[in-house]
């Protein structure tokens, strides 16, 4: 539980650091596409790093919860790289460019992976679940800071709602596989 708080304690203070599009400024600045490109791939970079760190650490306690990590992860992160990909495609209207872009991207989830499974495997399980808690901090604070009033819930308060039970429903599907 502590790790937990810890971790969502971490994105508060690397959120309130790190600077970022702010809703409040975009009603009295005119917006910069550039700018708000720029902050979603960056967004994503540091999204993708926790996801790799959840992923790496669940198969360094047993491939079966390493693999339903994964396969929960990617179910969001096909429509989140294509809700990246597409803006960025519109500012550089190169095919290649937003692709290499994005990818250089997903790598931080590999680094994640890389960190949570080569570096922390053979740790206790204490630590492993500590810190599969911290990174479930991160995604945590991530999701209910960032992503989900980005989502507009409040305008698509039906869309939203069942795009969430959908979403869990899935997860607790993949789970129920991955253990039979």
């Amino acid at each position: 539980m502590n790790s937990f708080i810890i971790g969502i304690v971490t994105f508060w203070i690397i959120d309130r650091t790190l600077p970022h599009i702010n809703p409040e400024l975009l009603r009295k600045e005119k917006p910069s596409i550039e700018r708000s490109v720029t902050m979603l791939v960056i967004g994503m970079a540091l999204h993708n790093l926790p996801e790799g760190l959840a992923i790496g650490v669940g198969f360094a306690l047993t491939p079966v919860l390493g693999i339903t990590i994964a396969l929960g992860i990617a179910a969001q992160d096909v429509p989140e790289n294509i809700a990246t990909i597409v803006p960025l495609y519109g500012l550089t209207k190169k095919r290649m460019k937003s692709f290499v872009i994005v990818t250089v991207t997903i790598l931080f989830e590999l680094l994640g992976f890389i960190f949570g499974y080569y570096v922390l495997k053979g740790m206790s399980l204490d630590l492993l679940g500590a810190l599969l808690a911290l990174a479930a901090g991160f995604m945590t604070y991530i999701s209910v800071e960032e992503l989900i009033p980005a989502a507009q819930i409040k305008q698509n308060l039906k869309t939203g709602l069942t795009g969430l039970i959908l979403g869990l429903v899935c997860v607790l599907l993949i789970c129920f596989i991955t253990k039979g």
